[in-house]
C-alpha cells in the first residue's frame, strides 16, 4: 500500500498533501501576518520571540529559518547575527517566500537570502548551520521525520535546532475553552481572508499534530540530545529544542 500522510482530518499522498498544502498558503499568503494577529491575539510575536532566545545566536552564526513563510524569524535572527552571519529564509511556497523576501528588504534587512526548499530535501551541504529556526511550520511538513532528518544532517555538531508549534493545553477545562475560540478560525478566515477552509485545515492540522511527548520523542529518534520542552499558554503552543 502507498505510503499516506495527514492533511488536516484526510489521509492522503505525499505528493497530494505537498499540492494542497501549496494550495492553503496560496490562498491566504495576502492576508497572512493579519490573521496570524487576530487569531493567536497577537502571542505568536511573543512566541516567536521567545523561540529566538532559546536559539542563543550570536555574531557570526548561520541560522537557517525553515518554512519561514513571510520572514518573521528572520526578521528577529538577523540582528543577532550580524553583518558577519546569514540567515537563511526556505519557504516551499514560492509566493510566501517572494512576501518575506520583498518585506525583509523593505525594512533594510541585508545579511539574508531567500531560498525556496523543501524540507524533506534541503538544498544544503552537511553541517552548514549554527541554528535551525522552524516557527509554526512544522504542521505542515508532508513527512515529519524526514525533515527532522534533513535539519539535523545541515546543523553543525553541538547546533541547535528550536521548533515552535501549536500544541496540547494541559489543563482540560482550559483545553475546551481553546477548542471552542478554534471553532471560530474558519468564521474568521471568511471575513478577514476570504477564505474558511485554510483555517479549517489549520485546526485540524492541529489536532494531528504529535503532542508534546511524541514531538520530543520523535527528536530524540532523529538523534537530537538534550531536548528541552518548554510549554506557552498552558501549552497551545509548545517550544521544543534540540542539540545535534
Amino acid at each position: 500500500m502507498d505510503k499516506t500522510v495527514d492533511f488536516g482530518a484526510e489521509r492522503v499522498t505525499p505528493t497530494e498533501k505537498t499540492r494542497r498544502v501549496g494550495g492553503v498558503f496560496d490562498a491566504v499568503v495576502d492576508r497572512y501576518d493579519a490573521m496570524n494577529d487576530i487569531m493567536s491575539l497577537g502571542t505568536h510575536r511573543l512566541f516567536k520571540r521567545v523561540a529566538v532566545e532559546m536559539a542563543r545566536l550570536r555574531a557570526g552564526h548561520r541560522v537557517l529559518d525553515l518554512a519561514g513563510g513571510t520572514g518573521d524569524m528572520t526578521a528577529l535572527t538577523a540582528p543577532l547575527v550580524g553583518e558577519t552571519g546569514r540567515v537563511v529564509l526556505a519557504d516551499i511556497n514560492g509566493a510566501m517566500l517572494t512576501r518575506g523576501r520583498d518585506r525583509l528588504l523593505d525594512h533594510g534587512f541585508a545579511n539574508f537570502t531567500a531560498v525556496q526548499a523543501r524540507a524533506e530535501s534541503l538544498p544544503f551541504p552537511d553541517g552548514c548551520f549554527d541554528a535551525v529556526i522552524v516557527a509554526f511550520g512544522v504542521r505542515n511538513f508532508t513527512d515529519k521525520e524526514a525533515g527532522l532528518k534533513e535539519m539535523h544532517r545541515v546543523l553543525r555538531t553541538a547546533g541547535t535546532a528550536v521548533v515552535l508549534e501549536f500544541s496540547r493545553i494541559q489543563n482540560r477545562l482550559l483545553g475546551k475553552a481553546y477548542d471552542a475560540f478554534r471553532a471560530t478560525w474558519p468564521i474568521i478566515g471568511t471575513a478577514v481572508a476570504g477564505a474558511a477552509a485554510p483555517y479549517r485545515y489549520l485546526v485540524e492540522s492541529i489536532d494531528r499534530h504529535p503532542d508534546q511527548g511524541a514531538f520530543r520523542s520523535m527528536m530524540v529518534e532523529t538523534g537530537f540530545v538534550d531536548v528541552e520542552v518548554h510549554n506557552l499558554a498552558a501549552g497551545a503552543a509548545a517550544i521544543h529544542r534540540g542539540v545535534k
